[in-house]
Protein backbone atom coordinates (compact mmCIF):
# COMPACT_ATOMS: atom_id res chain seq x y z
CA UNK A 1 0.00 0.00 0.00
CA UNK A 2 3.02 2.43 0.69
CA UNK A 3 4.50 1.87 -2.52
CA UNK A 4 1.17 1.91 -4.66
CA UNK A 5 0.55 5.53 -2.69
CA UNK A 6 4.22 6.71 -3.05
CA UNK A 7 3.50 5.79 -6.66
CA UNK A 8 0.55 8.22 -6.86
CA UNK A 9 1.94 10.95 -4.73
CA UNK A 10 4.82 11.25 -7.41
CA UNK A 11 2.27 10.80 -10.30
CA UNK A 12 0.65 13.91 -9.16
CA UNK A 13 4.27 15.92 -8.63
CA UNK A 14 5.02 14.88 -12.07
CA UNK A 15 1.87 16.20 -13.52
CA UNK A 16 1.88 19.53 -11.53
CA UNK A 17 5.52 19.83 -13.08
CA UNK A 18 4.30 19.28 -16.20
CA UNK A 19 1.19 21.37 -15.87
CA UNK A 20 4.06 24.61 -15.10
CA UNK A 21 5.88 23.23 -18.09
CA UNK A 22 2.51 23.65 -20.35
CA UNK A 23 2.10 26.61 -18.88
CA UNK A 24 5.34 28.18 -19.70
CA UNK A 25 4.86 27.39 -23.72
CA UNK A 26 1.92 29.78 -23.84
CA UNK A 27 4.28 32.51 -21.81
CA UNK A 28 7.30 32.17 -23.97
CA UNK A 29 6.95 30.41 -27.34
CA UNK A 30 6.26 33.97 -28.84
CA UNK A 31 9.64 34.96 -28.22
CA UNK A 32 10.87 32.26 -30.51
CA UNK A 33 10.88 34.99 -33.58
CA UNK A 34 12.05 31.97 -36.25
CA UNK A 35 8.39 30.82 -35.77
CA UNK A 36 6.68 33.59 -36.99
CA UNK A 37 7.74 33.09 -40.48
CA UNK A 38 6.45 32.41 -43.72
CA UNK A 39 6.59 29.84 -45.36
CA UNK A 40 5.57 28.32 -42.41
CA UNK A 41 8.49 27.28 -39.39
CA UNK A 42 9.51 23.39 -39.62
CA UNK A 43 8.93 22.96 -36.58
CA UNK A 44 5.45 24.28 -35.88
CA UNK A 45 4.34 21.71 -38.71
CA UNK A 46 6.38 19.14 -36.75
CA UNK A 47 4.39 19.64 -33.70
CA UNK A 48 1.31 19.65 -35.82
CA UNK A 49 2.04 16.01 -36.92
CA UNK A 50 3.25 15.08 -33.30
CA UNK A 51 -0.05 16.28 -32.25
CA UNK A 52 -2.29 14.17 -34.72
CA UNK A 53 -0.07 11.54 -34.07
CA UNK A 54 -1.05 11.29 -30.55
CA UNK A 55 -4.69 11.25 -31.73
CA UNK A 56 -5.08 9.11 -34.24
CA UNK A 57 -2.90 6.47 -32.57
CA UNK A 58 -3.47 7.05 -28.45
CA UNK A 59 -6.44 8.87 -27.96
CA UNK A 60 -8.75 7.14 -30.57
CA UNK A 61 -7.78 3.82 -29.55
CA UNK A 62 -8.79 4.64 -26.18
CA UNK A 63 -12.22 6.19 -27.24
CA UNK A 64 -12.60 2.49 -28.55
CA UNK A 65 -12.70 0.94 -25.08
CA UNK A 66 -14.33 4.17 -23.80
CA UNK A 67 -17.29 3.61 -25.52
CA UNK A 68 -17.55 0.16 -23.84
CA UNK A 69 -17.54 1.91 -20.66
CA UNK A 70 -19.60 4.64 -21.56
CA UNK A 71 -22.32 2.54 -22.72
CA UNK A 72 -22.55 0.66 -19.69
CA UNK A 73 -22.61 3.29 -17.61
CA UNK A 74 -25.76 4.94 -19.15
CA UNK A 75 -27.26 1.46 -20.29
CA UNK A 76 -30.31 1.66 -22.47
CA UNK A 77 -32.00 4.42 -21.65
CA UNK A 78 -29.88 6.53 -23.92
CA UNK A 79 -29.80 3.50 -26.07
CA UNK A 80 -30.32 5.97 -29.11
CA UNK A 81 -26.97 7.47 -28.44
CA UNK A 82 -24.61 4.69 -30.15
CA UNK A 83 -21.38 6.08 -30.37
CA UNK A 84 -21.49 8.81 -27.51
CA UNK A 85 -17.73 9.66 -27.22
CA UNK A 86 -17.48 9.53 -31.15
CA UNK A 87 -20.65 12.28 -31.00
CA UNK A 88 -18.50 14.27 -28.18
CA UNK A 89 -15.36 14.17 -30.22
CA UNK A 90 -17.63 15.55 -33.79
CA UNK A 91 -18.84 18.15 -30.31
CA UNK A 92 -15.13 19.16 -30.25
CA UNK A 93 -14.41 19.83 -33.48
CA UNK A 94 -17.11 21.39 -34.36
CA UNK A 95 -17.23 23.80 -31.48
CA UNK A 96 -13.67 25.07 -32.67
CA UNK A 97 -14.47 25.43 -36.11
CA UNK A 98 -17.05 27.51 -35.14
CA UNK A 99 -14.45 29.87 -32.76
CA UNK A 100 -11.81 30.04 -36.04
CA UNK A 101 -14.64 31.51 -38.25
CA UNK A 102 -16.11 33.77 -36.05
CA UNK A 103 -12.42 35.02 -35.21
CA UNK A 104 -12.05 35.46 -39.35
CA UNK A 105 -15.22 36.85 -40.18
CA UNK A 106 -14.37 38.90 -37.05
CA UNK A 107 -10.71 40.16 -38.76
CA UNK A 108 -12.61 40.96 -42.05
CA UNK A 109 -15.30 43.37 -40.49
CA UNK A 110 -11.87 45.41 -38.72
CA UNK A 111 -10.27 45.11 -41.82
CA UNK A 112 -13.27 46.65 -43.92
CA UNK A 113 -13.93 49.51 -41.30
CA UNK A 114 -10.44 50.38 -41.34
CA UNK A 115 -9.48 48.98 -37.68
CA UNK A 116 -6.68 46.52 -38.36
CA UNK A 117 -6.31 43.10 -39.44
CA UNK A 118 -6.79 41.78 -35.93
CA UNK A 119 -10.28 40.73 -34.10
CA UNK A 120 -13.52 42.50 -32.39
CA UNK A 121 -12.87 42.55 -28.58
CA UNK A 122 -15.98 40.42 -28.04
CA UNK A 123 -14.81 37.33 -29.98
CA UNK A 124 -10.85 37.73 -28.69
CA UNK A 125 -12.73 37.62 -25.44
CA UNK A 126 -14.72 34.19 -27.17
CA UNK A 127 -11.47 33.20 -28.05
CA UNK A 128 -9.83 33.53 -24.78
CA UNK A 129 -12.41 31.91 -22.69
CA UNK A 130 -13.07 28.70 -25.20
CA UNK A 131 -8.79 27.83 -25.19
CA UNK A 132 -9.02 28.83 -21.14
CA UNK A 133 -11.72 25.92 -20.52
CA UNK A 134 -9.53 23.48 -23.39
CA UNK A 135 -6.46 24.20 -21.38
CA UNK A 136 -7.94 23.48 -18.26
CA UNK A 137 -9.40 20.30 -19.40
CA UNK A 138 -5.85 19.08 -20.69
CA UNK A 139 -4.41 20.66 -17.04
CA UNK A 140 -6.84 18.10 -15.51
CA UNK A 141 -6.67 15.22 -17.96
CA UNK A 142 -3.05 15.42 -17.15
CA UNK A 143 -3.75 13.21 -13.80
CA UNK A 144 -6.93 11.47 -15.27
CA UNK A 145 -6.06 9.46 -18.19
CA UNK A 146 -7.36 6.30 -19.39
CA UNK A 147 -4.23 4.28 -18.22
CA UNK A 148 -2.35 6.80 -15.92
CA UNK A 149 1.41 6.00 -15.78
CA UNK A 150 4.79 8.37 -16.32
CA UNK A 151 5.28 7.33 -19.74
CA UNK A 152 1.88 7.66 -20.32
CA UNK A 153 2.06 11.40 -18.80
CA UNK A 154 5.15 12.47 -20.40
CA UNK A 155 3.71 11.13 -24.15
CA UNK A 156 0.86 13.51 -23.72
CA UNK A 157 2.64 16.38 -22.65
CA UNK A 158 4.99 16.22 -25.60
CA UNK A 159 1.88 16.14 -27.64
CA UNK A 160 0.48 19.20 -25.75
CA UNK A 161 3.20 20.99 -25.68
CA UNK A 162 3.88 21.37 -29.22
CA UNK A 163 0.44 21.59 -29.87
CA UNK A 164 -0.13 24.75 -27.69
CA UNK A 165 2.96 25.84 -29.41
CA UNK A 166 1.15 25.62 -32.93
CA UNK A 167 -2.34 26.86 -31.05
CA UNK A 168 0.52 29.90 -29.76
CA UNK A 169 0.54 30.73 -33.27
CA UNK A 170 -2.89 30.60 -34.37
CA UNK A 171 -4.28 32.62 -31.64
CA UNK A 172 -1.20 35.52 -32.14
CA UNK A 173 -2.44 36.05 -35.81
CA UNK A 174 -5.63 36.57 -34.79
CA UNK A 175 -5.48 38.52 -31.65
CA UNK A 176 -1.86 40.39 -32.23
CA UNK A 177 -1.12 42.63 -29.03
CA UNK A 178 -3.65 41.72 -27.12
CA UNK A 179 -3.10 38.01 -26.91
CA UNK A 180 0.58 39.04 -25.98
CA UNK A 181 -0.34 41.32 -23.19
CA UNK A 182 -3.51 39.34 -21.77
CA UNK A 183 -4.56 36.51 -23.56
CA UNK A 184 -1.73 34.17 -22.85
CA UNK A 185 -1.06 34.68 -19.31
CA UNK A 186 -5.24 33.40 -18.78
CA UNK A 187 -4.12 30.03 -21.09
CA UNK A 188 -1.03 29.77 -18.76
CA UNK A 189 -2.91 30.03 -15.73
CA UNK A 190 -5.86 27.92 -17.09
CA UNK A 191 -3.54 25.18 -17.64
CA UNK A 192 -2.03 24.71 -13.81
CA UNK A 193 -6.29 25.76 -12.10
CA UNK A 194 -7.05 22.65 -14.36
CA UNK A 195 -4.35 20.53 -12.85
CA UNK A 196 -5.63 21.66 -9.34
CA UNK A 197 -9.03 20.75 -9.98
CA UNK A 198 -7.37 17.23 -11.52
CA UNK A 199 -5.39 16.40 -8.36
CA UNK A 200 -8.13 17.10 -5.84
CA UNK A 201 -10.78 14.78 -7.37
CA UNK A 202 -11.16 11.47 -8.38
CA UNK A 203 -13.50 10.64 -11.34
CA UNK A 204 -14.64 7.40 -13.15
CA UNK A 205 -13.71 6.19 -16.08
CA UNK A 206 -16.75 7.58 -18.25
CA UNK A 207 -16.21 10.71 -16.66
CA UNK A 208 -12.94 10.54 -18.51
CA UNK A 209 -13.88 9.02 -21.57
CA UNK A 210 -16.33 11.95 -22.36
CA UNK A 211 -13.28 15.32 -21.88
CA UNK A 212 -10.99 12.98 -23.58
CA UNK A 213 -13.21 12.32 -26.75
CA UNK A 214 -13.89 16.20 -26.79
CA UNK A 215 -10.42 16.63 -26.78
CA UNK A 216 -9.92 14.17 -29.56
CA UNK A 217 -12.24 16.28 -32.03
CA UNK A 218 -10.55 19.65 -30.52
CA UNK A 219 -7.07 18.69 -30.98
CA UNK A 220 -7.78 17.03 -35.22
CA UNK A 221 -9.57 20.50 -35.93
CA UNK A 222 -7.36 23.24 -34.22
CA UNK A 223 -4.24 21.45 -35.78
CA UNK A 224 -5.64 21.65 -39.12
CA UNK A 225 -6.95 25.13 -39.91
CA UNK A 226 -3.06 26.12 -38.82
CA UNK A 227 -1.82 23.05 -41.53
CA UNK A 228 -4.62 23.81 -44.62
CA UNK A 229 -4.66 27.65 -45.50
CA UNK A 230 -2.88 28.02 -48.33
CA UNK A 231 -0.68 31.32 -47.26
CA UNK A 232 0.64 29.53 -44.21
CA UNK A 233 2.91 27.74 -46.73
CA UNK A 234 3.12 24.74 -44.19
CA UNK A 235 5.94 21.92 -44.62
CA UNK A 236 4.36 18.66 -45.41
CA UNK A 237 7.62 16.65 -45.00
CA UNK A 238 7.79 18.36 -41.46
CA UNK A 239 4.16 17.62 -40.41
CA UNK A 240 4.82 13.93 -42.37
CA UNK A 241 8.17 13.86 -40.27
CA UNK A 242 6.36 14.29 -36.87
CA UNK A 243 3.48 12.06 -37.62
CA UNK A 244 5.75 9.24 -38.62
CA UNK A 245 8.30 9.74 -35.40
CA UNK A 246 5.97 9.77 -33.05
CA UNK A 247 3.98 7.15 -34.21
CA UNK A 248 6.63 5.31 -33.77
CA UNK A 249 7.36 6.36 -30.43
CA UNK A 250 3.85 5.62 -29.21
CA UNK A 251 4.58 2.53 -30.59
CA UNK A 252 7.42 1.36 -28.75
CA UNK A 253 6.53 2.43 -25.78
Amino acid sequence: MAEADLSQSSLVLLSGLLSVLLALVHLYSGKLLFLQCIPRNIWLSFGSGVSVAYVFVHLIPDLNEAQTTVQKSLGSGLAFLEHHVYIMALVGLAAFYGLERAAIVSRQRNQESGNGDVTEAGVFWLHIVAFALYNALIGYLLLHQEEPGFLEMVSFAVAIALHFAVNDYGLRVHHKKSYDQVGRWILAGSVVVGWVIGSGTEVSGTAIAIPFSFLAGSIVLNVLKEELPEERESRFWAFVLGAGGYTCLLLAL
